[in-house]
């Protein structure tokens, strides 16, 4: 049996191999609602074999929405729909997180003015936050305990918290966002107290035999902010709270290039891995099982995201274990398919 496709287990969730599927925005959603392009979109992947899926980023607010189009989970009548996902997923035989989110200068939810830990627009497109008072503060946290507790209402596997790409737990992380005179600003130690305060909050109604992950952009590809060596220091600040896994990314904190290429993110993962002697998501252009089976036999992380490989090819899953050699269970509707033949039907 590969690695790849060796079951993984984390708290009370054990995963039938190490594919994960990454949280992307479908901007489909119509008030924060999710609907029949959803349930298709995440169920197709479980059918395909996923071990995890995780849901796109999921607006604790309206306006902490990314866009418009943004689930949401700041009402409970939006549980229903979600959890008719989470149930489709798990009869066929995956896990299923969600990841929870406000969006913080990074909005572009015109119909809401948006916040952030300092007044500093993302770049000269983009509106000029409002620097949050220590009542937005409080009652943003409060906003991510609210979704949290949501999502364990619609019967999801594990919460990952959004802290990459920008938005706004990143924002706070991040000297080049955080510019903050105050104990939420400045140095590591309080760069962290925002999160802090989010996992403090959400644990008091996430299960503690249920994982609580992090996503974080390791480098932020700027001089003066962060890189995976300052984000693993970051981490190691936080992770007593109750993290138990970190889904590593890169970027979108601030404008940059980025060079990107097969693999580009997987050293970002390793430093934090070993760094912070805590399990790892890595991913980023990783596209070959081969690829993915070197990074988990070199434990330079725990599991592997695909993102667009998955949007390409739902069932990558079924094509990456005919290449590794490994017999894997397929939905009996589709076992004709498993060998081809040749001439016939």
């Amino acid at each position: 049996m590969s690695k790849l496709f060796s079951a993984y287990k984390i708290k009370d969730m054990e995963l039938k191999n190490r594919i994960v599927m990454a949280p992307m925005c479908m901007d489909s959603a119509e008030n924060g609602f999710a609907n029949d392009w959803h349930f298709t979109h995440y169920t197709t992947r479980a059918v395909g074999g996923a071990g995890l899926i995780i849901v796109e980023a999921t607006g604790i607010e309206p306006g902490g929405m990314i866009t418009d189009k943004d689930l949401g989970l700041w009402e409970d009548a939006q549980i229903d729909e979600l959890k008719k996902i989470v149930d489709v997923c798990h009869k066929r035989g995956s896990k299923i997180g969600i990841q929870i989110n406000h969006s913080g200068r990074k909005s572009e939810v015109l119909a809401h003015p948006i916040i952030a830990p300092s007044a500093i627009a993302f770049n000269e497109t983009y509106r000029v936050p409002s620097e949050m008072s220590k009542e937005d503060i409080k009652r943003t946290v409060n906003l991510f305990k609210d979704a949290a507790e949501r999502a364990l209402k619609a019967g999801f596997d594990l919460i990952e918290l959004h802290g990459a790409h920008g938005y706004l737990i990143a924002q706070f992380l991040s000297p080049l966002t955080n510019r903050r005179q105050d104990e939420y600003g400045g140095s590591p130690e309080n760069r962290v107290r925002f999160l802090k305060d989010v996992i403090r909050a959400v644990k008091t109604v996430w299960p503690v035999t249920k994982p609580l992950l992090l996503r974080v952009s390791a480098e932020d590809y700027n001089e003066g902010g962060n890189t995976s060596e300052i984000m693993a220091q970051l981490i190691n600040l936080v992770k007593a709270e109750g993290i138990d896994m970190v889904d590593v990314s890169t970027g979108g904190t601030a404008p940059a290039k980025i060079n990107t290429y097969p693999g580009y993110q997987i050293k970002p993962s390793e430093i934090i891995k070993h760094s912070c002697s805590i399990p790892t998501i890595a991913g980023g252009l990783v596209t070959s099982p081969l690829m993915a089976e070197e990074i988990l036999g070199n434990d330079r992380a725990d599991l592997i995201f695909l993102g667009r490989e998955l949007l390409r090819n739902p069932y990558w899953a079924f094509e990456a274990a005919k290449m590794l050699g490994d017999d894997i269970t397929w939905p009996i509707q589709y076992e004709r398919s498993k060998a081809v033949r040749k001439g016939g039907f």
